[in-house]
């Protein structure tokens, strides 16, 4: 059989897997969840996040010691989620992988102009965030995100276990049944530093350009992208 067979044969394996599980633990507990994936894909998974919250890297620190997590490093973020981060890699039994665009900021300026993000959004969270993204997975069967229903409505149909089609790969949201509350009363109870933006205001980071605080009623991704039809930056569809 040739390579390519093998890895259509692999893949399609995959995604019945995905399918299956994402049916097996809609109502499991995330530790369960992440278990799972702990016990199915070995050390061939990681955890992506933001540094907005890091109950995800916590929760799968538990059942997995050293897990790789991963964050990228767009080169815009607030000082606050770059100390998240070293905090995460210091305090934390994981492995921490920064990802970094191709370009530097600098680099991006000179070839496509200063403030791309305020002219073209879209090319520049595919540029700085999607690519390196792309990269960063490439060794891994399965990620983890710390995606929730509740985050607005392009998240409200998030499944506990899915299949990522365009990467290929399954994606795993433990907490996507999570609220916000629950979110917080995990952090407390097992004293999990979360990003100090959060204090302020902020109920979505990401890159500091890009996000404002919020206002009393608005959806929590408000902040993201004002001024723009987009509310994701195309890491999750």
């Amino acid at each position: 059989m040739s390579t390519t067979a093998h890895e259509t044969r692999d893949t399609e394996e995959l995604r019945r897997l995905a399918e299956q599980a994402g049916r097996d633990l809609e109502d499991a507990d995330a530790l369960d969840v992440l278990r799972w994936a702990s016990e199915t894909f070995g050390d061939s998974w990681c955890v992506t996040s933001s540094m907005e919250e890091v109950v995800v890297a916590h929760l799968a620190a538990r059942v997995h010691p050293g897990v790789n997590v991963v964050f990228l490093d767009t080169g815009y973020h607030f000082p606050e989620t770059i100390g998240t981060r070293d905090a995460v890699a210091a305090v934390m039994d994981v492995n921490l992988i920064s990802l970094t665009p191709r370009l530097t900021v600098a680099e991006q300026d000179a070839e496509y102009g200063e403030k791309l993000y305020a002219r073209d959004p879209n090319l520049c969270c595919a540029m700085r965030k999607v690519e390196p993204l792309e990269r960063g997975l490439a060794p891994y069967r399965a990620w983890v995100t710390g995606l929730r229903r509740d985050q607005g409505p392009t998240r409200a149909d998030t499944p506990v276990v899915g299949w990522d089609a365009a990467r290929g790969k399954v994606k795993i949201s433990p907490i996507a049944r999570w609220t916000q509350d629950d979110v917080d009363r995990y952090a407390a109870e097992h004293g999990v530093l979360t990003n100090p933006l959060l204090q302020e205001g902020y109920t979505s980071i990401g890159c500091a350009p890009c996000t404002r605080k919020v206002q009393a009623g608005e959806d929590p991704r408000a902040g993201r992208w004002a001024g723009f039809n987009k509310t994701e930056c195309g890491l999750h569809g």
